[in-house]
């Protein structure tokens, strides 16, 4: 098993649409193949900063099978302008 770190700082003033935006991409990661399970979580000290933790079979169902799928380009669409800076996401195993 694998989980996915990704910390998601949202442009201040954007949180609500985010969450809303999230609640639609989760319905495309939870149907991947490989997906275990999600939580994103909220910092209680900067209200504007996520944690998302994704479990994932194995690394390539991440890295390949959801990063180059045609569900990704949505997942993209949904969510990628919401982030300043763009998030990096690191695996643990």
């Amino acid at each position: 098993m694998i989980l996915e770190v990704a910390i998601l700082n949202v442009i201040p003033g954007q949180e609500d649409d985010f969450l809303k935006a999230f609640s639609k991409a989760q319905g495309i990661i939870s149907k991947m193949a490989g997906y275990h399970s999600h939580q994103l979580k909220r910092c209680i000290e900067h209200a504007s900063q996520f944690i998302l933790l994704v479990e994932w079979e194995k690394l390539t169902d991440h890295t390949i099978g959801f990063r180059e799928s045609k569900e990704y380009q949505e997942w993209k669409r949904l969510l990628h302008h919401f982030y300043n800076p763009f998030p990096t996401v690191e695996h643990y195993e």
